[in-house]
């Protein structure tokens, strides 16, 4: 046990038990504990923690958690460590890891639906045949269960890169993961395997866990990043590696969205059309109708209302970063340093906003694409128009328009097929200019539905640009991001 040694009056020296007062907390230990049999005198020896205060002697002491029996002013004490409280964490036995996978499934399922602010522990339960208390019992929180879902797609698309990182050269392994991709997507649409969620809603997460999710995205990133590298590689910047990566990874999130066309049977045949697409582009710039990227289009005019512009664009990014649940009335009016009386004076509600952020988008999409449609020159000058101007407008102050993976969180039916109808529309408008571009020769004779897809994607992700390629500047955007949009990911910078 542990003992303080006190120098008493008469020189004797009493070597006494203390007491723990506070849990493993260094205590002063000057009392009284306890008369034990007297011991030659000797000095009091100086130790480390000791501060001498004239004649007596104070010592702070740990004493931790030792068990023992001792006297305190005349009573006898037992002290007893305190225990810590073991740890909820369920057995990992098979039974439990299956029901854990059923329950990530169902999960991903009603997160892909509903968002994550939106989706119900109530319905997730149900539909794997249980109460919200039995899902407790894995994952205490919804917010613990999409962190789950998203590490686990993480885990799984590094994998994938890993496989596709055997291939010999860049071209081959980008074919390998996106042939990679679409067999483990045709195998979840045959229900084959579990559901993985996608990653629109992973800023809606807790701080905490937001943070632990996007150090594994990162690390997801800087695996992809490795398949654009080797001795075929084009001499490259940093920046335009880490804007090409963003590119290619963008490509792979929004993979799963074009299968809606195929049987999962064709999927190996869509994978290839998109890396054919995704390597080389859409142009090619030996023919002479390719006349180089841009030029830039007239931007569509100012509101004469600033205010209320100014809440469609705070909106606009919120829902990019958090989805239609996570931009609250209170974050979208916060960002703008508005009260919320000041936000309904502008909007009726907040779905109302929203669905006026889609229009916004959708009528800037339609505003440069009839720019170009009217345009002289060839196919291929006005798609590289159209598409500088796009991104462009995105990183500009009047940016960002509204990602279209926003649409599957809105809340109500009718508003979803809405803008999913209106967004199809605008990519069924580029895909027109790419069916004139095979005629005039300036366009790869490839299928125009998914050249138009792929083109929309990289549009769509230059509203993200800026935190992969931080300080990237008005012109790098052409010559790091526009160009492989344009001409693949094998151009040169």
């Amino acid at each position: 046990m542990n003992a303080i040694a006190r120098t008493t009056r008469s020189g004797d020296i009493d070597k006494q038990p203390c007491l723990s007062i506070c849990k493993d907390r260094l205590v002063d230990a000057r009392c009284h504990l306890g008369v034990h049999s007297g011991a030659a005198a000797t000095p009091m020896a100086s130790f480390a923690g000791g501060v001498k205060t004239g004649s007596r002697e104070r010592r702070f002491v740990d004493l931790g958690r030792r068990a023992g029996t001792f006297t305190y002013r005349g009573a006898v004490v037992n002290h007893s460590p305190k225990v810590a409280p073991k740890s909820r964490t369920p057995p990992k036995t098979r039974r439990f890891r299956e029901k854990r996978a059923s329950i990530l499934d169902a999960a991903a399922r009603q997160f892909n639906e509903h968002g994550v602010k939106g989706a119900a522990l109530v319905d997730i339960a149900a539909s794997v045949g249980l109460v919200t208390s039995g899902i407790t019992y894995y994952f205490q929180k919804k917010e613990d269960l999409a962190a789950a879902c998203l590490l686990t797609s993480i885990a799984e698309a590094k994998i994938l890169v890993a496989q596709a990182a055997e291939a010999s050269s860049i071209a081959k392994r980008i074919e390998c993961f996106f042939t990679l991709l679409a067999a483990q997507l045709a195998a979840i649409e045959r229900g084959e395997r579990p559901a993985l969620i996608s990653f629109s809603d992973t800023r809606s997460l807790p701080d905490a866990l937001a943070s632990t999710v996007f150090v594994a995205y990162g690390e997801l990133f800087r695996s992809l990043r490795t398949l654009l590298k080797g001795a075929d590689a084009p001499a490259l910047s940093q920046d335009a590696l880490n804007a090409r990566t963003h590119l290619l990874l963008s490509f792979a999130n929004n993979f799963s969205g074009w299968t809606v066309r195929f049987e999962p049977s064709q999927y190996p045949r869509l994978a290839a059309r998109v890396a054919k697409v995704v390597l080389h582009g859409i142009f090619d710039p030996t023919k002479p109708a390719f006349e180089g990227v841009g030029p830039r289009l007239p931007e569509p005019p100012t509101v004469a209302d600033e205010t209320a512009e100014s809440f469609l664009r705070a909106a606009t990014e919120l829902v990019n970063e958090q989805g239609y649940r996570g931009a609250s009335v209170d974050k979208i009016s916060a960002l703008l340093n508005a009260t919320k009386g000041k936000f309904y004076y502008y909007n009726e509600t907040k779905i109302d906003l929203v669905t006026a952020c889609f229009e916004r988008s959708f009528e800037v999409q339609r505003h440069f694409l009839s720019c170009a449609e009217q345009a002289s020159g060839t196919s291929a000058a006005r798609i590289s128009a159209v598409t500088t101007s796009l991104i462009w407008f995105q990183m500009s102050e009047r940016g960002p328009l509204l990602r279209g993976s926003g649409f599957s969180a809105l809340p109500d039916r009718e508003q979803r097929l809405h803008v999913f109808r209106s967004m199809e529309r605008v990519i069924e408008r580029m895909g027109n200019l790419f069916v004139e571009g095979f005629l005039d020769g300036g366009v790869r004779a490839q299928d125009p539905t998914i050249s138009a897809n792929v083109l929309y994607s990289a549009i769509n992700a230059a509203s993200e640009l800026r935190q992969w390629v931080p300080g990237i500047s008005a012109d790098g955007v052409d010559r790091l991001y526009t160009r492989p949009s344009l001409l693949g990911l094998l151009c040169d910078e």
